[in-house]
Parts: C-alpha cells; sequence; structure tokens
C-alpha cells in the first residue's frame, strides 16, 4: 500500500461521497418537487445534507474558534492567536488576552498528535483561558509537508517539546494530554539532566500509555498482535501529488478516521440516523451538538510514517518510557533525574484507550521525586474523552488541575492544602 494510488483512491472515495451528499441535496431541493409532498424526498435532502457536511470536514483544519473570555474582573477580553515558534512540523502558539491582568499561571498544553488537530481540545482550551496565560501545541498535518523538511519521528517530537520549553523558561506548568504524555515526561527528565535551569515547575499528565501494560485495552491489544512489518505494509502511505507534501510517507488520518469509527461504529451509525432525522423534521441546526462533535472528530491528519511507527515499537511495543531506557539524538533519558519538577497524573475510571494503571505508572518511574511533590486522580465515571474535555474535567478535574499548579509555584500559602492531597 506504500504508493500514490492508494493514498488518492481514499481521498477520491471521500471526494465521492462528499459530491454524492451534495448531489442528493441539489436534486431533493429542485422546486418542482414541491408539489410532490412526500416525506422520502426530505429525507434523501438530508441524508445529502449531512453526508456533503460529514465528508468535507476530513479535509478541513477547523478554526479555533475562540474569539474572546470572560475573566475574573467580569469584562470580555478579546483573544488573539499569535505564533511564538513556527517549525516546520508543529509550532508554539499563544492565546494572547488582551487587556487583563498579567496571569500568575504560565501554562503549555501539548495537544497530542494521534489523528486529530489541536482543535480538538478547544473546550479544554477555553475552560482554562479565563485562568491562565496558555500556550498550545499545534502539530501540523503532514500531508502539507514537503519532503525536503527532513523526518519527524517521536525523538523529533520529544526535542521540538525541549525547545518549547526553554523557550517559556522554568515558571511554566506543563499539562500533557493523552498521547503526548509519555513523550513530555521523557522531555522533562531530558531538560533535567541537560538544562535544569529550563525545567518547568509542575508537569500534569492526562490519560497518557506511559506504560500500556500496565493495563491492557483494544490499543494495545493491536500493537501486540501485529508485526511492525505488517503494520507498514498495511497502514503506510505516500502522499499524492494534490498536497504539497507530495512523496511523504505517512499514516493518512483518514485511516485512522475509519479505525476510530470502527471501535464504536454502531454508536456512531445512529448518531448519523438520529441527525438525518433532525435535518428531515427542521429540528437541527447549524451549531447543535452533533456539529460541533463531529465537524471536530471527522477532522483529521496525516501522521508521518516514521512518527506512526516509531510511537508503536518503541512505546507500546518496547515499552521504552515504562522500562526508563528512552533514548533521545543519542542520549538514554534517565526519568529517575526528575527531582524538583511536580508531577501529578489524571486517569478516567472508564477510559478504554489509556486504561487506569497506565498514565499513573509515570509516578514510580520518577525515583528522584519525593512523595510530597507526587499527586494523581482517578475520576469516577469518566471515559478518555471526559478527564480533559467533557462534565468531569469542568467540574472535578480542572479545579484540581489548577490547584496543584498553585501549590507547586513557590509562591502557595502556606494553609494550602499538599501538592498530593488527592494521591492515590
Amino acid at each position: 500500500m506504500r504508493s500514490m494510488f492508494t493514498y488518492d483512491m481514499m481521498e477520491t472515495m471521500r471526494n465521492t461521497h462528499q459530491w454524492m451528499g451534495a448531489s442528493a441535496k441539489a436534486v431533493a431541493s429542485y422546486p418542482m418537487f414541491a408539489m410532490l409532498p412526500n416525506p422520502a424526498l426530505r429525507w434523501f435532502e438530508a441524508w445529502g445534507e449531512v453526508t456533503e457536511r460529514s465528508f468535507e470536514r476530513m479535509v478541513v483544519k477547523p478554526d479555533w474558534g475562540i474569539h474572546s473570555v470572560t475573566c475574573d474582573d467580569g469584562r470580555d477580553h478579546l483573544v488573539e492567536v499569535e505564533t511564538v515558534i513556527e517549525r516546520p512540523f508543529g509550532d508554539l502558539i499563544h492565546f494572547n488576552v488582551s487587556g487583563r491582568e498579567p496571569s500568575s499561571r504560565k501554562v503549555l498544553l501539548v495537544a497530542p498528535m494521534s489523528g486529530h488537530y489541536a482543535t480538538l481540545l478547544r473546550s479544554t482550551v477555553q475552560s482554562l483561558l479565563g485562568d491562565v496565560d496558555l500556550y498550545v501545541t499545534d502539530w501540523h498535518n503532514a500531508r502539507d509537508i514537503p519532503v525536503s523538511a527532513g523526518k519527524f519521528d517521536i525523538e523529533d517530537y520529544t526535542l521540538y517539546l525541549v525547545d518549547f520549553m526553554r523557550e517559556l523558561g522554568p515558571d511554566t506548568n506543563v499539562i500533557a494530554v493523552c498521547q503526548p504524555a509519555p513523550l513530555t515526561l521523557a522531555a522533562t527528565a531530558y531538560l533535567a539532566e541537560q538544562d535544569p535551569d529550563a525545567q518547568p515547575r509542575s508537569l500534569t499528565l492526562i490519560g497518557g500509555p506511559i506504560d500500556p501494560e500496565a493495563t491492557p485495552t483494544e490499543v494495545t491489544d493491536f500493537g501486540a498482535r501485529v508485526t511492525m512489518g505488517q503494520l507498514e505494509q498495511s497502514m503506510i502511505q505516500r502522499v499524492g501529488f494534490k498536497y504539497p507534501g507530495v512523496g511523504r510517507l505517512v499514516y493518512p488520518g483518514l485511516l485512522q478516521l475509519t479505525s476510530f469509527m470502527a471501535m464504536n461504529a454502531e454508536r456512531h451509525a445512529d448518531a448519523f440516523k438520529e441527525q438525518i432525522s433532525r435535518v428531515a423534521d427542521g429540528s437541527a441546526s447549524d451549531h447543535d451538538a452533533h456539529n460541533r462533535f463531529y465537524d471536530e472528530y471527522l477532522a483529521v491528519m496525516d501522521m508521518t510514517a516514521e512518527f506512526y511507527l516509531s510511537t508503536v515499537e518503541r512505546i507500546f511495543k518496547n515499552n521504552e518510557i515504562a522500562k526508563n531506557q528512552f533514548v533521545v539524538d543519542g542520549h538514554k533519558v534517565d526519568i529517575g533525574k526528575i527531582t524538583s519538577v511536580a508531577v501529578k497524573t489524571v486517569e478516567g475510571a472508564n477510559d478504554d484507550i489509556s486504561a487506569p494503571g497506565q498514565c499513573v505508572a509515570a509516578l514510580d518511574l520518577c525515583t528522584g521525586l519525593p512523595d510530597s511533590k507526587k499527586a494523581s486522580h482517578l475520576e469516577p465515571g469518566a471515559g478518555h474523552y471526559g478527564i480533559f474535555a467533557g462534565k468531569s474535567w469542568r467540574n472535578n478535574i480542572r479545579p484540581l488541575v489548577l490547584e496543584f499548579i498553585d501549590a507547586n509555584s513557590g509562591t502557595a500559602s502556606k494553609t494550602r492544602k499538599a501538592a498530593n492531597k488527592n494521591a492515590a
């Protein structure tokens, strides 16, 4: 499958379904059909509208859509997204809130690069903006990066994080969500050895596979079942001529999306059937719950082949982070060298992607860190998405994370609760 033909075939299928949806919507909307009050025609039009929108979203990078935020002064402040560091494979961006008092909490939110854009964390960003000075990693779609930009694997990813942390300075509090959790832990340990003065104050790891073998899931079982040769042969494709990254070997976002959808196929099918019915009876809207979710969920990005393959081989198969054997740029990273950065882990009791036990394993690896700087939280009833973007995040986890940041800011009140007050 390592040819442009298979990549272009997937794009052709996507484009064809988008065209079919647009055509169905246009045909069913002909004025002459108004003389035939047949509900089947309205359903056909609704199917076309939902289908066109769904397949169109798959190649569009969503906008952050965050224009203002209400701060502690009760006023709405304009938000401007600024690029702090620009790199071929990802940027460091800053959400500049105009006219508010400088925040004492500087936060770097490390977004996952697992098939979706950083905008998947939009609700997380919105929930934090009023309380912190926020920076976010904005990873790029591999299909849009020319081959001349070179490779990008998990070591390069880790070094990007190291550079971002150095840029922001030692008063930074890092929050890593899902996929980047083990690499963010490694980046912090790398700084602890190579540039201690650039270490962040605190590190919060949310639902990440620090030790995938601690609690196996369908995701880890898949990684164990297939060989790297099978994975490369069946998953890796070459970007076609339509995009700037022509010729680059990638793990296509459309293929990743197919895997995501297959994990909960019945639930997704029901959601689209219900949406078609709502469009048909006129109860749907452009920004209803279905469209808000799927406009983001269906917007996927390609990952470089070397990043995807090295993630599977080194994080899931060889378990290099969990065994403290990870090597970056020829240097063996020792997580035990982290001695001053407070570390907190957050897990969801119902997480079926990074199950409870996988993330909290980070605390055992931090052998040089005193218990007073370790914390963990297990959120009852929360799934993977809920621990960083759902009700569980808003009501329970976010306040705990902000409290953890304050407790390790160096200016916390003596009466403040201990950093590991909710330790497991």
